[in-house]
């Protein structure tokens, strides 16, 4: 698993990109509390995700695949994170849905689609 270390910390880091970037762009401050308070539901998805693909995909399993970790961690981070902000009091309106899905598909599946470009790009090469 130590392998895929550097996947978690790329999709932990998106996640806190997102959050960063909603909290500039309501002018609201980018503390670390402020930060963890916006990302905690999607940080949690995401763990979601991984577990979810894990689970699935235990032998064939690979955090940095396009399909099938891809499409499930962006939904997980989307779907899960959108019900922990409700329960936590935090805003769901449609425009921030929207907003989540599109931005956290781009960074989440894009990432992914990259890096097996990339690959697939050397091995012709």
């Amino acid at each position: 698993m130590k392998k895929y270390a550097p996947a978690a910390v790329a999709d932990i880091l998106l996640v806190l990109a997102f959050a960063a970037s909603g909290r500039s762009s309501h002018e609201e401050a980018i503390s670390l509390a402020g930060l963890l308070t916006t990302a905690w539901p999607f940080l949690s998805g995401l763990a979601a995700g991984w577990l979810i693909t894990l689970a699935l995909y235990r032998d064939k399993f690979d955090p940095r695949l396009t399909v099938p970790t891809g499409p499930i961690v962006w939904a997980s981070a989307l779907v899960f994170g959108m019900i922990l902000r409700a329960i936590d009091g935090q805003g769901t309106a449609f425009s921030f849905i929207l907003v989540a899905a599109s931005f956290l598909a781009l960074f989440l599946i894009g990432w992914r689609a990259l890096y097996q470009a990339l690959l697939r790009r050397r091995s012709l090469g």
